[in-house]
């Protein structure tokens, strides 16, 4: 099935959740307009469709081919990364100062969105690039920013991010990648490191290698990491000592190359100290938070990709006879079950793309805002959010994506009609950019605890009144939206103070145990709110004469998230409240 952008429904959640308008009104976005942002999406969605949505099936089946450490990518694949660089997306969100349009994270996400959504295997390699501008924009020394920035804001050049090795996995304490200084300020670095996207590929000239590595004389565990710039080729056109060993056989994203890099085989790759010593770690988390919305964004990106296939499908596939039909076989779409699984589908992936879109937005304002206390209220809305929209975006990716299998049925399950394709893809993002079980460790750990827990009391405070202007309406085709979600809030409200009272009184197992399900409840309710401020505007326009038959779409949806979805907050809740309990059984369940 063809993927097609919906740029409507995307730019709809810009204005009437994530706060276009009203950042646009504020001047935050100097000469953006409304108008124009739609004028650049109508674009991107179109290089999306055209140019790299038809390539996504073959580079899956073709995949990527290592020979004499050189990766070659799939047909096609070159050609469109070439196009897409000289229109000028890689650019879209780069400094100004180093030839990039400096146009909002707001606007990026969206078109980072479709871009995965056409093929998630290519839209990820850019992630990284545009991660790794921010870290060198925000840490860089003067000369790396002059040396490297203005090639890879335009996408002559790409980037990476080396963090994991073999015995590591998620423990950052234990990387054994080491530097040595030389007394000319470089370095000479060591190591080997695993799961590198795009470590190696033939669609540019250079690659830029971020790279966490020890000192000799750094402390131990994280506070002794240091970061470095390490590229492929040294500004004099010499090979540095850094190398492809192999590329990974994967469940998914198979055009995507997924390296093992080799630093030193010939007394170390030359490398660039970025920031401070042993202050590595948080200059990565700046490439890193970038990454996870870009990630979230991938979640709801494969789940678009997935819905729209599925619907696809549902409208042609025939089979049995709907109730009250007369003769004939009906579309597999009117019959009852079906039409749930499309409508889960759906709610959850634009309940999803309001969360990360709400998250882009706080994270523009952290950056724009000219009042200091506003902006440190938007960085900190912008942390609370970020685990969230990566972790429920990436869960649902996967969960939607299943569905849209279920709905082919057996042929879901055949390769041929790339429902399986979708699912494959899906898996990774949950994973990687810090596990979605890491992500809840943050939020609840690290996230609720922001400015004495007034951040989240301003969030719940912010659903509660959207539920308020729910409560106002009359129109029947809320039916129980408006309690239901109050019900979800409250449940959310009840649980972020059992957890806060758990760290309070040092019951970090209490709150670890409840940390994913927190996670998820946190995502309905927030997800539900942001489909009722849709629908709300929704009302309006139809109310005001607009005749768009999408708003009675918006308006149905948000009322079965509520009705449907939003209900197993409750659950959610008692999880959180009482699930620790299990922690005291675990080890005997374990091992019996």
């Amino acid at each position: 099935m063809t993927y097609r952008a919906p740029v409507p429904d995307i730019i709809f959640t810009m204005r009437h959740v994530a706060g276009l308008d009203r950042a646009v009104a504020d001047g935050l976005y100097g000469d953006l307009s409304v108008d124009l942002a739609e004028t650049i999406l109508d674009e991107a969605g179109r290089f999306a469709n055209d140019v790299i949505a038809p390539l996504n099936r073959e580079g899956d089946k073709h995949g990527v081919i290592l020979k004499d450490g050189t990766v070659t990518t799939a047909p096609g694949w070159k050609e469109a990364y070439k196009g897409w660089t000289e229109a000028g997306w890689n650019a879209l969100p780069g400094p100004v100062e180093y030839g990039g349009q400096g146009l909002p994270t707001l606007l990026n996400s969206a078109c980072v969105e479709m871009w995965n959504a056409a093929s998630m295997a290519f839209g990820i390699g850019p992630v990284l690039t545009m991660g790794a501008i921010e870290a060198l924009v925000q840490h860089g020394s003067e000369y790396l920013r002059s040396l490297y920035l203005e090639k890879l804001v335009s996408g002559e050049w790409t980037a990476t991010m080396n963090l994991t090795e073999p015995h590591a996995g998620s423990d950052l304490a234990a990387l054994r990648s080491r530097a040595e200084p030389v007394g000319d300020g470089t370095y000479r670095v060591t190591g080997q490191k695993i799961f590198i996207t795009y470590g190696e590929h033939d669609l540019t000239d250079n690659i830029i290698h971020l790279v966490l590595a020890r000192l000799p004389d750094a402390p131990a565990g994280t506070r002794g990491i240091s970061l470095f710039l390490v590229p492929k080729f040294l500004s004099d056109g010499t090979r540095n000592d850094v190398r492809c060993h192999s590329i990974e056989h994967k469940l998914g994203i198979h055009a995507s190359p997924t390296c093992t890099m080799i630093f030193g085989d010939n007394g170390g790759a030359v490398g660039w100290l970025v920031g401070e010593e042993n202050r590595g770690l948080a200059c990565m988390f700046t490439m890193m938070n970038n990454a996870r919305l870009a990630v979230g964004l991938q979640g709801v990106a494969i789940a678009e990709r997935a819905y729209q296939q599925a619907l696809g499908y549902a409208n042609e596939r025939r089979q049995g006879r709907a109730i009250g039909a007369v003769e004939g076989m009906s579309p597999i779409a009117v019959h009852p079950d079906v039409q749930r699984n499309l409508l889960t589908m759906k709610a959850l992936t634009a309940a999803a793309r309001a969360i990360c879109y709400m998250t882009a937005e706080a994270i523009d304002r952290a950056h724009l805002e000219e009042d200091p206390a506003r902006r440190k209220k938007a960085n900190e809305r912008a942390s609370l959010l970020t685990p969230v929209a990566k972790a429920f975006s990436t869960d649902i990716g996967v969960e939607v994506s299943s569905i849209g299998v279920q709905v082919h049925g057996g042929m879901g399950f055949i390769e041929e009609t790339g429902a399986a394709q979708h699912f494959r893809d899906a898996r990774i993002a949950p994973i990687y950019e810090g596990t979605n079980g890491i992500q809840a460790i943050d939020l609840v750990t690290r996230k609720l605890p922001l400015a004495g827990g007034e951040t989240v009391r301003a969030q719940i405070a912010t659903m509660r009144a959207t539920v308020t202007r729910l409560l106002k309406e009359s129109t029947p085709a809320f039916g129980a939206t408006a309690p239901r979600l109050r019900d979800a809030i409250e449940s959310l409200d009840r649980a972020t103070s059992h957890l806060l009272q758990s760290l309070s009184s040092n019951a970090q197992g209490e709150a670890l145990a409840g940390a994913t399900p927190y996670l998820r409840l946190f995502a309905l309710a927030q997800g539900g709110a942001a489909l009722a401020e849709m629908a709300l505007a929704a009302n309006a326009q139809a109310a005001g004469g607009d005749t768009d038959p999408a708003h009675a779409g918006r308006i149905a949806l948000c009322r079965f998230f509520a009705e449907n979805i939003a209900v197993g907050a409750k659950g959610l809740e008692e999880t959180v409240m009482s699930g620790a309990g299990f922690l005291q059984d675990a080890t005997l369940a374990l091992a019996s």
